[in-house]
């Protein structure tokens, strides 16, 4: 089982920003082998991403960033991952009970293996093919 908590969004000078909220796994209480068996997710190297800059600085292509922001939280998990009931939401009478988790969350280790998982998925299905390298 692992813990979670609320995190709020502040400005530094300590008012709410938005009143925005995430609820993350405190992943420092995670343990490899018994909440998850596998955390690697592959990463670029990075003579690749100075490669791909360089083609394209001398080809005058335009290069895009993307950050698409959530990815993380829109992976299914591959294991069953249970959490306890966050303070301040424990329900009355049930304290003994915990949920199970269908998507990720925020700093689980076995989130970035899911997002690349799944987008490796979709890649290989639209005829993608992955590099030697």
């Amino acid at each position: 089982m692992i813990g979670v908590k609320w995190i709020y969004n502040t400005k530094e000078d300590g008012s709410i920003q938005k009143h925005k909220a995430r609820l993350i796994a405190k992943g420092y209480s995670q343990q490899l082998g018994v909440n998850s068996t596998d955390t690697f997710a592959p990463m670029a190297r990075m003579e690749t991403t100075h490669i791909v800059l360089a083609i394209s600085a001398q080809l005058g292509l335009p290069l895009y960033q993307l950050d698409v922001k959530s990815t993380l939280l829109n992976s299914g998990l591959e294991e069953e991952v249970y959490v306890e009931q966050p303070t301040g939401y424990i329900v009355q009478g049930k304290e003994e009970k915990v949920y199970r988790l269908k998507k990720s969350l925020y700093r689980l280790k076995q989130a970035p293996r899911t997002w690349n998982s799944k987008i490796d998925g979709y890649f290989q299905s639209n005829e993608f093919e992955r590099s030697q390298s």
